[in-house]
């Protein structure tokens, strides 16, 4: 058995102390992950790791060589039983890496624990060790664990891959358990915040229920839901009997909670739904390539549009279908959608196929130019998955019939490709869909929604929006006006305004968003003074009203509405 053992003596420095015990081949290697599964960018966690040193079953010092950016090789140690020791620096708060220190001890053992090549599939011990004046947190995980001494908790994995993919937390929770579909579930919440647990627990065993529903049984024997309150940090990611969330306090629910969900605590719902429905779609339902994971380099597919954009279609779908959101609440989230999709002129650079395949590159590097050179596999995804589910119901089936398919083949083994969406569309129907999932994922044409939404009783129209001025995304500083993005094809990035740029001036006025969306509803030609860097320029924006659209969406027919928005 591979042995670790974590302590966090130097927490108050940040710092995780790992040892590892184990049996070493005659020349093994040790390797950290360089991304994390469900996070597609290559995040080098071994650069968080310091001071490796290596003692065989005496104490004596043995020689330990880095011979790549996350490798360490070990010489003549055939069958010896190893020790291995280093330091962790763990100051990430987010959902991917590790963070310590006086109020939380987190950590994702992907960043965290030197694996052995070669022996991946060893079974796993890890100890983790609590400072005495932190013996009072309580543990959070989705992996087996036991505490047989206060202040000392036991964790267990099958094997690496396992390992790797289940966070722990050590912090003062708020929690609670319930079942849903007779499934053991436990919600723990850190941090400061006055969530109220009992309208959290309502309305979460609903979500549960509905997605286990939806598929009939559920990958997992239990589940445990893992929340973070900061004060505007936003984020989950996907294991596969767990999940990490990190969210806004103010979106948790209140004592006074509406019973129709404020829209803070609306986004928080969706966040829990999105996550809790990977355990099927990514965790469980894969692309064939990431059946076995290459944490060493890139793992490229060109069908995060299925496994993101699906998810993110029925994250909010299922707030509705379970109870928990009304109607018109779900209409505006859509509406939401689509008004970003409208709002994104990378939309006619990029398909949605390539945007999945260049994740690796762009999705977690966004700049300034981002939005007018891509598209999001996430929200153009759930649009092309509105499109198929409309689209299957109009010939006798449904979106969710699909995703039955695709859980059934991958209890069978049988994973996702290319053809896997195509081939399930024409079995469930009977029809050819290859022009039509062509048009949805390798085109930069415009989605269908105006023919399809009339066929299910809602009215789709268009019309101006007046959110972005002159093509701008704007926000008031002391200094001036910052432009935080221009759109290539608005009237303020045609005059040769750009990102950064801080406008102090418009038609001889000082420059606020407020005074820039004024003069953007009208016609006319506008002298605008800004600085870029440190030098005055002057520009000529020529307004011609609004540049943008939004999307206006009604039920006209609740009978045909609902043959499609319930299950």
């Amino acid at each position: 058995m591979l042995h670790y053992q974590i302590e966090f003596d130097d927490y108050r420095q940040h710092l995780v102390h790992v040892t590892a015990r184990f049996l070493a081949n005659p020349t093994q290697v040790l390797s950290l992950p360089t991304w994390i599964p469900g996070s597609y960018l290559i995040r080098e966690f071994s650069k968080h790791i310091e001071a490796v040193r290596a003692y065989d079953e005496d104490g004596r010092l043995l020689q330990i060589e880095k011979f790549e950016k996350n490798k360490w090789r070990l010489f003549n140690t055939d069958h010896e039983l190893i020790t291995v020791e280093y330091d962790v620096y763990a100051f990430d708060l987010s959902v991917r890496g590790a963070y310590v220190d006086q109020s939380r001890l987190y950590v994702n053992p992907a960043c965290a624990c030197l694996g052995l090549v070669d022996q991946e599939d060893t079974a796993i011990e890890v100890e983790v060790f609590l400072p005495p004046k932190l013996k009072h947190f309580q543990l959070a995980t989705g992996l087996k664990s036991k505490s047989l001494v206060k202040g000392r908790y036991t964790l267990y994995a099958d094997n690496y891959a396992q390992l790797i993919d289940a966070p722990f937390e050590l912090a003062e929770q708020t929690r609670f358990s319930f079942e849903a579909n007779g499934i053991p579930h436990e919600f723990v919440v850190s941090g400061k915040h006055a969530m109220n647990a009992q309208r959290m627990q309502q309305d979460i065993e609903k979500i549960c229920s509905t997605e286990i529903s939806m598929f009939g049984s559920a990958p997992f024997k239990d589940y445990t839901f893992m929340t973070m309150a900061t004060a505007n940090s936003y984020g989950g990611l996907e294991h596969p009997n767990s999940t990490s969330l990190i969210s806004p306090r103010d979106d948790l629910p209140k004592a006074s909670e509406p019973v129709e969900p404020s829209a803070d605590y609306q986004r928080f719902l969706g966040l829990c739904s999105h996550e809790y429905f990977h355990s099927w779609l990514v965790k469980f339902i894969r692309p064939e390539n990431f059946v076995n994971y290459d944490l060493n380099k890139e793992g490229y597919t060109s069908l995060l549009w299925i496994f993101e954009g699906f998810t993110s279609y029925y994250d909010d779908l299922i707030l509705l279908r379970s109870g928990v959101i009304n109607q018109d609440s779900y209409i505006k989230l859509l509406k939401a959608q689509i008004d970003r999709y409208l709002q994104n002129p990378g939309r006619e650079i990029q398909t949605v196929a390539e945007s999945s395949f260049d994740a690796w590159v762009k999705f977690y590097r966004k700049d300034e130019n981002s939005n007018n050179a891509g598209t999001s596999y996430y929200n153009k995804g759930c649009l092309v998955a509105l499109c198929l589910d409309l689209g299957l119901r109009l010939r006798g089936s449904s979106l969710d019939a699909l995703m039955r398919k695709l859980y059934e083949n991958a209890q069978n083994g049988i994973q996702v490709n290319e053809r896997t969406i195509f081939n399930l569309c024409n079995e469930l129907t009977g029809d050819d869909w290859l022009e039509q999932i062509n048009h949805l994922i390798n085109t930069t044409d415009e989605l269908p929604l105006d023919q399809l939404f009339p066929e299910f009783g809602l009215s789709y129209t268009l019309k101006n929006d007046k959110s972005l001025p002159f093509g701008l995304k704007l926000a008031d500083k002391p200094e001036g006006m910052l432009v935080q993005s221009a759109r290539r094809d608005g009237a303020a990035a045609k005059a040769g305004l750009s990102a950064n740029d801080v406008i102090i001036a418009i038609d001889g006025l000082k420059a606020t968003v407020k005074l820039a969306e004024k003069y953007a509803k009208q016609d006319g030609t506008y002298t605008v003074l800004a600085f870029r860097r440190d030098e005055l320029m002057s520009f000529e924006v020529k307004a011609a009203g609004s540049e943008l659209s939004e999307v206006e969406l009604k039920v006209e027919d609740q009978a045909k509405a609902e043959k499609w928005l319930k299950a």
